[in-house]
């Protein structure tokens, strides 16, 4: 992330760059070929509709709005941010923003299968679609121009290996929302990279109470727990709590980054966070729909650009810190 308005015209420069040259090539061409649908590319004022599956008051999902709302600033892009953790709901949003007849559409795609009929309408209307953060296998096949974010998969294995280097011999990996194909995937990459016993575990992130009353019945319930992964930086807080009251040893650590998770990792109550870096996944969509529009450069040659994961841990935390405080990490 940068942190003033020059580096950011520099990246933007770059990354303009980049695109130029992404979009020569056999694969870049059977790319831009694949959404056969989109229509001519229109003129007049660009107007994105940024639809996450995110739910109000969200610290990662505020870093998103603030990444896509600061490239529209920038780029003279106008830009509208809605989010609902509901798949009908956000489904709904999406055939909102086809019938207003967007520029362009970013989505989350948190559970595929309930947007796909959405999001294949809004490709067969002519508007160029990108996805972030979660859905990346299904992104190419619903007709999406690319897709921003990290590969869960990957990242969970990760953090897997992390545990494993600090000498963990059971971890527990906490679930917040049910149906989120990308949870499962962090669980499925820790247990890979761990290659120790794996217990996942299901919470509720709108029953914070909740969450920490399992969290703390498990560890409480199972001594040997002594790695506990976390897939939210909100549900980590209750995570160290849970673990302090059981007075359970266990390590906590866990994805995305806030001023809590920060705090936490400079104490050592939380040992590293996975950080995908969401501020791109809000900003590089609206750069990439901005150069679709003008000049039909298409990024990614067929395949996502990632966003992640970075560890942060101790020996980078302080550097970070500043950035997430601003809201851009």
């Amino acid at each position: 992330m940068t942190s003033c308005r020059f580096s950011r015209v520099a990246a933007l420069g770059a990354l303009a760059a980049v695109a130029l040259t992404a979009c020569t090539g056999p694969a870049a061409e059977e790319k831009t070929a694949a959404p056969t649908a989109n229509a001519p590319l229109s003129s007049g004022p660009l107007e994105i509709a940024v639809i996450s599956h995110g739910t109000p008051g969200d610290a990662f999902w505020n870093v998103v709005k603030n990444g896509a709302e600061a490239a529209g600033k920038e780029l003279g892009v106008r830009v509208e941010y809605n989010a609902d953790g509901d798949p009908g709901n956000q489904a709904k949003l999406i055939d909102n923003a086809v019938a207003q007849r967007v520029g362009g559409l970013v989505v989350s795609m948190a559970n595929p299968e309930a947007l796909k009929p959405s999001v294949e309408a809004a490709v067969h209307a002519g508007i160029p679609v990108i996805t972030i953060n979660s859905g990346e296998e299904h992104s190419a096949e619903y007709g999406a121009l690319t897709h921003v974010g990290q590969s869960e998969t990957i990242a969970g294995e990760d953090a897997g290996k992390r545990f494993k280097q600090l000498g963990k011999a059971k971890l527990l990996c906490v679930i917040h929302e049910a149906g989120n194909v990308g949870q499962a995937q962090r669980c499925d990459g820790a247990k890979a990279g761990f290659g120790g016993a794996v217990q996942n575990l299901q919470v509720d992130i709108s029953n914070p109470a909740d969450a920490e009353s399992r969290i703390r019945g498990a560890v409480r319930s199972n001594p040997s727990i002594d790695a506990v992964l976390t897939l939210n930086s909100q549900v980590a807080a209750r995570a160290v709590s849970a673990a302090k009251s059981a007075g359970s040893k266990a390590q906590i650590g866990t994805f995305d980054l806030n001023s809590d998770v920060v705090a936490a990792i400079r104490s050592g109550d939380v040992v590293f966070a996975v950080d995908q870096q969401q501020y791109e996944q809000g900003y590089l969509p609206v750069l990439f729909l901005k150069l679709y529009r003008g000049n039909a450069n298409v990024v990614g040659g067929g395949k996502p650009v990632l966003t992640g994961p970075d560890l942060v841990d101790r020996s980078t935390v302080d550097k970070i810190g500043e950035y997430v405080r601003r809201g851009t990490r």
